[in-house]
């Protein structure tokens, strides 16, 4: 894979360099609520305007159905970046139409634009090679360089992710190259012990990397949502909590694998329930109660670990020598429900081990939750596309650069 460095001492000079970056922040209305992903790729974006290219940064925001829509609209995105950069960014407020050809035609040296939301062309997500290539195509023809850097993005076979590098000399990023090596620190020449925590709302999402996990890690903690589909396969009640009947037989044979191969699988002890789901903008209190998890009432739903789980949980990730954290342990947008997801976060801190936060929903808690990003190992910035590499499956977006 040839890195940003390497297209760097070629000379950018002059240059159009598309970077596939990855945007897609949370908005409350126009308001970015978690800058991380921004700031993530502003290494990249900063070195190539210094190296005197003009550089057209491009991103997917949410899941608009292939048109315009306003509010998945990249605009407050591209502002931020400017400010981070301290700098002014342009913005197209098309993708490959007149506004954007505009826009790049009047770059110079040094400076940077941000094109409209990829997915409002139907195009990019298309399943047709045909169609997605075409846009590809469209796309080609506002630069002269690719790099890719959206990581949360790689695990998509999109046109402006997969495609798009067929048709331009491409380079990787820095933020893919730390996220790659990041990852192999977790799939080769493990430190051990080797503890996973996968939390989240449903098991099914999580099944494939709990597979491939089950020949590699020496724990698995499990949290969240999903842990009552597992709590049930034990033979426990849940209440009204979260479940996925159907998943019932594939997580007791995850249970009963992880036995024959010496994996410890640790599952909460006690959670904290209420008869309703809260009220996550109010966040008025809720008066949750503790009960022990293999005795939730009935009309009772799980939102959190309990307090005798979270100092489980941590005896167990304190002598761990690599930790990788997927998914939050509770409803942790409540101050009620957040006691989990904060004190598995704390736990990673405390230990003396190599720390990945998989970003997604862990990424953000961490932030929301005000703990410092900077002490942790790695936040990475694509949860789905962390999961899928850990689980051993190849990444479009990866291949198409190492090609």
């Amino acid at each position: 894979m040839k890195t940003i460095d390497e297209l760097l001492a070629e000379g950018v000079a002059g240059k159009r360099v598309f970077v596939r970056a990855d945007l897609n922040v949370p908005l409350s209305g126009t308001t970015i609520t978690d800058d991380g992903r921004i700031r993530a790729v502003q290494p990249t974006v900063a070195k190539l305007a210094e190296a005197g290219a003009r550089v057209v940064v491009a991103s997917h925001l949410g899941r608009p159905k292939g048109a315009p829509d306003p509010a998945f609209s990249l605009a407050p995105a591209a502002a931020r970046l400017g400010e981070l950069l301290g700098a002014d960014v342009a913005f197209a407020t098309d993708t490959v139409g007149e506004s954007a050809r505009a826009t790049v035609a009047a770059l110079a040296d040094g400076q940077v634009a941000v094109i409209e939301n990829l997915r409002f062309n139907a195009g990019e997500t298309s399943k047709d090679d045909a169609e997605r290539g075409a846009f590809a195509d469209q796309l080609a023809e506002l630069a002269d360089l690719y790099v890719g850097d959206g990581f949360g993005a790689v695990h998509r076979k999109h046109a402006s992710v997969y495609d798009l590098p067929a048709r331009l000399p491409h380079a990787a990023g820095y933020l893919i190259a730390t996220e790659v090596g990041v990852l192999k620190k977790l799939t080769s020449d493990v430190k051990r012990p080797y503890a996973v925590v996968l939390g989240g709302a449903k098991v099914s999402d999580k099944l494939g990397v709990i597979d491939h996990l089950l020949e590699r890690a020496d724990r698995i903690l499990i949290g969240g949502g999903m842990a009552y589909t597992f709590l049930k396969a034990q033979g426990h009640e849940v209440g009204s909590s979260l479940l996925q009947e159907d998943q019932i037989p594939v997580v007791r044979e995850y249970l009963e694998r992880a036995k024959a191969k010496g994996v410890e699988f640790v599952l909460p002890v006690d959670v904290v329930v209420s008869a309703e789901f809260p009220d996550l903008k109010a966040k008025a209190p809720t008066h949750p109660e503790t009960v022990p998890a293999d005795a939730i009432p009935a009309g009772q739903m799980g939102l959190d670990n309990g307090p005798e789980t979270n100092k489980l949980y941590a005896s167990k990730l304190a002598d761990a020598a690599t930790v990788f954290w997927n998914g939050p342990m509770g409803v942790f947008e409540h101050p009620d429900y957040a006691d989990g997801t904060r004190a598995v976060a704390q736990a990673l801190l405390d230990s003396p081990a190599f720390t990945v936060v998989g970003g997604g929903d862990s990424a953000a808690a961490v932030r929301i939750l005000g703990f410092d990003e900077n002490k942790f190992g790695h936040i990475s910035t694509g949860g789905g596309a962390s999961l899928e590499y850990l689980e051993g499956k190849t990444l479009p977006g990866l291949a198409a650069l190492e090609n």
